[in-house]
Order: C-alpha cells, then sequence, then structure tokens
C-alpha cells in the first residue's frame, strides 16, 4: 500500500514501441511510467516482490506470446496482484472484445488509434478513484486510538510474512505484549486516562523497534503485538527486552500494580526458525508466544517469557 505523497505508477505494456513512446510521453509528466514490451515481461516486473507494483496497467492485447487477455487473467487470480486497475489499449474494437476484457476483470478499455485526451481523462479517474481506495484502507488498518496498525493488518502482514519464511527459510519472531494489571489502573485512574497510557505506550514501542521491516500493532485492549521478520530466538528477546525496558521508562504512575509502581509490560517471544528445523504457520506461531506472555505473567509480570 502506497503512501499518498508518493508519486503513482503506471506500466505501459505494448509490443510497438512507437505505442510505449506516445503513452508514456502523454503521462510521465504527473506518473512513474514503467514500460514492457511483451506479456510475459510484464509479469516478470509485476512479478518482482523487490519492486513496487503498478497502480494502474495499460496494456494491449495483440502481442506475440501471452496476449493481452491472459496477463489480465494471470494477474486477476494472483491476490497480490488482483487489485492492479487494467485499461485494454487496444486495435480490436469489436463489442465482443470489449465483453471479454471487461469480464476479465479490466476497469477500461480504450481504442487505438488513441485520443491523447480520452486516455488522459480516463487513466486520471481511475488514479483518482485508486488513490482514494487506497486511503480507506489504509484508515481500515489502523487503531483509531493508538493510531498504530490493527489487528487486521498483523493478520495481513503474518500470513504475508509465514508464506515468505516458509519460501525463503528465513526466521520469524512474534513478540505478544499486555500492560500489566491495566484493569485495574483504568478503574482507579479512570478511562481517559488509560486511553493516554495506551497512547504513550503505543508511541514508545513503535519508536523503539528500529528496523523499517519490524512491525507493531494493537492486537486488542491492551495487548500490542510485534512481527520481527529475518529475527531469530536471541535477536527478538534483546528486542523484546528493550520494549520492556522502554515502557518501564516512561514512569507513568501506577499505583495499583504487583509488577512495580510505574506501567509495565509482560511480552512472550516466539520463533520460527528454518535453521532449528521448527518452521510454522502463524496460528502454532501465536499460541507459542501467548503461551510465552502467560510464563512471563505468571511468574511476576514486567518481564520476557519463557
Amino acid at each position: 500500500m502506497k503512501d499518498e505523497t508518493q508519486q503513482q505508477t503506471i506500466l505501459v505494456v505494448d509490443d510497438e514501441p512507437a505505442n510505449i513512446h506516445a503513452l508514456g510521453s502523454l503521462l510521465r509528466d504527473e506518473y512513474r511510467v514503467q514500460v514492457s514490451n511483451s506479456g510475459e515481461k510484464a509479469l516478470a516486473i509485476v512479478g518482482d516482490e523487490k519492486l513496487p507494483l503498478p497502480d494502474l496497467i495499460l496494456l494491449d492485447i495483440q502481442m506475440p506470446g501471452i496476449d493481452g487477455y491472459e496477463v489480465c487473467r494471470r494477474l486477476k487470480e494472483d491476490p497480490r496482484t488482483d487489485g492492479i486497475a487494467i485499461i485494454f489499449v487496444t486495435a480490436r474494437d469489436a463489442a465482443s472484445d470489449e465483453e471479454l476484457g471487461l469480464r476479465l476483470g479490466a476497469v477500461d478499455y480504450i481504442s487505438k488509434p488513441i485520443s491523447p485526451a480520452i486516455v488522459r481523462a480516463r487513466v486520471d479517474t481511475h488514479m483518482n478513484l485508486k488513490r482514494k481506495t487506497d486511503m480507506l484502507e489504509r484508515f481500515a488498518l489502523l487503531d483509531g486510538l493508538t493510531g498504530i496498525h490493527n489487528r487486521r493488518y498483523f493478520d495481513e502482514q503474518l500470513e504475508k510474512e509465514i508464506a515468505r519464511h516458509l519460501r525463503e527459510e528465513h526466521p520469524l519472531s512474534v513478540i505478544m505484549m499486555d500492560i500489566d494489571h491495566f484493569k485495574a489502573f483504568n478503574d482507579h485512574y479512570g478511562h481517559g486516562a488509560g486511553d493516554k497510557c495506551l497512547q504513550k505506550v503505543a508511541r514508545v514501542l513503535t519508536d523503539t523497534l528500529s528496523r523499517p521491516s519490524d512491525s507493531l500493532c494493537r492486537y486488542g485492549g491492551e495487548e500490542f503485538v510485534a512481527l520481527l521478520p529475518g529475527s531469530d530466538a536471541g535477536g527478538a528477546r534483546v528486542v523484546a527486552d528493550r520494549l520492556r525496558t522502554a515502557v518501564e521508562a516512561l514512569s507513568l504512575t501506577h499505583e495499583y500494580s504487583s509488577a512495580g509502581p510505574v506501567v509495565t509490560v509482560s511480552l512472550g517471544v516466539a520463533t520460527a526458525d528454518p535453521a532449528g528445523q521448527q518452521k510454522a504457520d502463524g496460528a502454532s506461531l501465536l499460541k507459542r508466544a501467548d503461551e510465552a506472555l502467560y510464563t512471563a505473567k505468571k511468574a511476576g509480570r514486567n518481564r520476557v517469557g519463557p
């Protein structure tokens, strides 16, 4: 999902250099333009997970090898790419051709020879819709109180990282966190103070995670969870203790906690590590992290379990 300040990207796919040049020249002032002269290369560009997905594809139909219809079909069958807007730009102007393209999932159909004004207007329309859709999705993945990512975002990221963990055989760690005796905090200081406590804890936890690949989410209530791709068990425990120390250092008074005079967190760490022959699915990884969290609480809280 793109930040709204980033320039939107269009992938132009056409086997004729003149058509690529015409469309690129028309659009590159406002959009970032990528080009491909075949369906195979287009699928390779979109399939490269190191590259951001294009927001829109202008796709020719008649090309040697994989034609535009097949490119569209494959993109719409892949959950990673099915949200990319596709506009067919083609000399095939029969109603049946347009119907087929739309049924395959294209959002629009432009006939050649192109009218620059029509191309620009339709591209702008679909880019504006994409921008608004991205904004709505961004808000849907944020927790309204703390401003960090929510449970839905975590579930989506965990699924992606588990797949990458299994594919690339890199370790993956999860840290479950729970504010100690938060109900007592709410009961004695009030829910307004409780909300401010959650916001401050979320902020310091986010600031303490140093790697761009790590993510923190509010899991629900006073629970938070961190996802650490590429972190082995030892590294994850170091991060967990750093998070624990950072929350304690906030020095938020909590006179009704058995764990100490200030707000603290208990944490549980679990790691899926192919090097240790311990691959995992998301559910089992979360279960182990939750069990480790329970161990930390049972041992006196304000500590990392197991």
